[in-house]
């Protein structure tokens, strides 16, 4: 086997598994530990691949932490189909909360348009304006506190006191990145991630919206493990490899 073919195989397994090691690697290719080094090294200096003792794993991003304005334009496409999933688990006389999330603001809008009865609490403020129908069975709950711009809702303590005050059946959490390897939850703003937690804790199921992409990305501030999680909504399959521990800790995709 040439060498460009080898590093082609590696790296499909990296994709595949999430992460590599050496020993195992030099088994399957039939060569050195030496040369399975050798081989990461440079699959590592083309940025496909990140090193680690024993072995390598898939380089990890920072998502980008941009205003809810630009989030609101981006993927849209993308988020129509989780926000859809979303929808279609939104049973009547559900209490629901909906966090700030591009993503929870396109679900908002199918719920606007149904005749689901339900009962929606939110801290981001472009959802209040979209239940404006007064034949609408549907209750708005809007969560008072001090209004961040950039993330275009309502974070901190009084958030958070008025937060507690309820019990939701079903939250919907936009995430910045998920680490499986760590099972961490992140997103860039400690206001905001304290807020999330402090979602979770109230309710009965928790669901991630997030795409296939935000498995591969982190945040600065981790603000809830996946074993809090009931839970994840994506736009499509994720590897095997990511399914398989979601299944170790009991969490479902859709």
């Amino acid at each position: 086997m040439f060498m460009e073919e080898r590093l082609e195989k590696i790296l499909d397994l990296v994709k595949e598994n999430n992460k590599v090691f050496v020993k195992d690697l030099s088994k399957q290719f039939n060569v050195t530990e030496s040369m399975i080094r050798k081989d990461l090294n440079n699959l590592q200096k083309e940025g496909l691949v990140e090193r680690t003792y024993g072995g390598a794993i898939l380089p990890r991003g920072i998502a980008e932490n941009s205003t809810i304005t630009k989030r609101l334009e981006k993927d849209t496409s993308i988020k129509e189909i989780i926000a859809k999933k979303a929808f279609d688990v939104i049973n009547d006389f559900d209490t629901i909360f909906l966090d700030i999330s591009s993503t929870n603001y396109i679900l908002a809008k199918l719920l606007s348009k149904s005749d689901k009865k339900i009962t929606i609490i939110s801290n981001m403020i472009e959802i209040s304006s979209l239940f404006t129908n007064p034949n609408s069975d549907i209750q708005l709950i809007c969560i008072g506190g001090l209004y961040n711009k950039k993330l275009g809702g309502v974070t901190g303590s009084e958030a958070i006191n008025s937060i507690s005050k309820y019990k939701y059946n079903k939250s919907f959490i936009g995430v910045g990145g998920v680490n499986i390897l760590n099972r961490s939850i992140y997103n860039f703003d400690l206001e905001e991630g304290n807020t999330k937690s402090a979602i979770i804790s109230s309710s009965k199921e928790v669901y991630l919206l997030l795409q296939n992409e935000k498995f591969n990305l982190d945040g600065a501030y981790k603000f809830a493990s996946l074993d809090k999680v009931d839970f994840i909504i994506t736009e499509s399959t994720p590897s095997p490899k990511i399914l398989e521990s979601l299944q170790k800790i009991k969490i479902e995709v859709l």
